[in-house]
C-alpha cells in the first residue's frame, strides 16, 4: 500500500522545498513547502509511510553526478528531446557548488531510498520492500503529460538577454494556464476537486500581485507533479522514459509530445485507482 512523494527539492537550506503526498490511490493527501532539512524529514516521517509499504519517492534534484565539468548524458539526451519546447534540463557536475552538495542524494541515503532506477516501485507484495526514488524534472513532464507546444513560463527568473524578467501579470496568467492543465489531467485521480489545500493554491496564484506571493506557491506546485510521476512510475511505467543510466545518472520523464503539440493520452485517465 505504497505513498507516493514528490519533492521539489531547493539546492539550498535556504530556499524552499515543496512537498506533496498522494496515498496508494493517487489522492492527494498533503503539499507544503518548507526550507531545512529537519523539516523534510518531519513531512516524511508524518505523511510518506502508512506502514504497510514502502513509499516511491519522484525528487527534483541531481541523485547521481560522476562528471567535474559540462552536462551529464542523460542531460544531453533529454535535452535532444525538449529543447525544442524550452524545457531542457540545466548541466550538472560537481563544478557547481549546488550541484556538488548533492542534497538530493543525501537525503535519498538517510531515509534508505534506493535511487537505482531499475528497482521494482512500491512495497505493495513485500512490505519489506526498500522505498525507491527516481530523479524527475518537472518541465518535460508537464510538456508531454499537457500536450504543450512549449513549456508554460510560470518560474521566477533573472533579467537576461535571453530571457528577460517576467512580469507578475504574465507569471499569474501562466500559473493560471498551469493549474487549470493539472485539473484537466489529473485532477480526477488526485481528487483536487474539493481538496481545502489545492483551493488555497488557487485562490493564492489569482490574487497574487507580487513576484513573492508566486515564489511561495511556485515549488509545492512542482512538488505535486513529482508525485503524480512518482504515481505513474508504480502503475504506468510504460508511459515514462529512464534518460541516461544509473551510472552516471539519469532523469525520469515521459518522451515527448506527438510533432506542432499535439495532446498525449493522459495516463492517469485510463488508469484503474488501484
Amino acid at each position: 500500500m505504497s505513498r507516493y512523494l514528490g519533492i521539489d527539492l531547493a539546492w539550498g537550506a535556504r530556499n524552499r522545498t515543496g512537498l506533496a503526498v498522494l496515498d496508494r490511490t493517487g489522492r492527494l493527501i498533503h503539499s507544503c513547502s518548507v526550507r531545512t532539512d529537519d523539516d523534510i524529514d518531519g513531512v516524511v516521517a508524518e505523511w510518506a509511510h502508512d506502514g504497510h509499504g514502502a513509499p516511491v519517492v519522484a525528487i527534483d534534484a541531481s541523485l547521481i553526478v560522476v562528471n567535474q565539468t559540462g552536462s551529464r548524458p542523460c542531460e544531453k539526451e533529454l535535452n535532444n528531446d525538449y529543447r525544442a519546447f524550452r524545457a531542457g534540463a540545466y548541466p550538472s557536475n560537481l563544478g557547481l557548488p549546488h550541484i556538488a552538495d548533492l542534497r538530493g542524494a543525501r537525503l535519498a541515503a538517510r531515509h534508505g531510498w534506493n535511487t537505482d532506477p531499475s528497482t521494482p516501485a512500491g512495497g505493495d507484495a513485500d512490505e519489506r520492500a526498500r522505498p525507491v526514488c527516481i530523479e524527475v524534472y518537472p518541465h518535460p513532464a508537464m510538456v508531454s503529460l499537457f500536450g504543450l507546444s512549449r513549456v508554460l513560463e510560470y518560474k521566477r527568473r533573472g533579467a537576461t538577454r535571453v530571457h528577460p524578467a517576467r512580469t507578475v501579470e504574465s507569471r499569474r496568467a501562466a500559473f493560471g494556464l498551469l493549474t487549470e492543465h493539472y485539473e484537466r489531467v489529473f485532477g480526477e485521480l488526485l481528487e483536487l476537486d474539493g481538496n481545502a489545500r489545492w483551493a488555497v493554491l488557487r485562490k493564492d496564484v489569482a490574487s497574487a500581485t507580487k513576484a513573492a506571493e508566486l515564489n511561495l506557491v511556485e515549488d509545492e506546485l512542482d512538488a505535486i507533479l513529482c508525485a503524480y510521476v512518482a504515481w505513474l512510475w508504480h502503475h504506468e511505467r510504460a508511459a515514462l522514459k529512464v534518460y541516461g543510466d544509473f551510472a552516471q545518472g539519469y532523469i525520469v520523464a515521459p518522451p515527448p509530445p506527438p510533432p506542432a503539440g499535439g495532446t498525449v493520452a493522459p495516463p492517469a485517465c485510463s488508469a484503474s485507482r488501484r
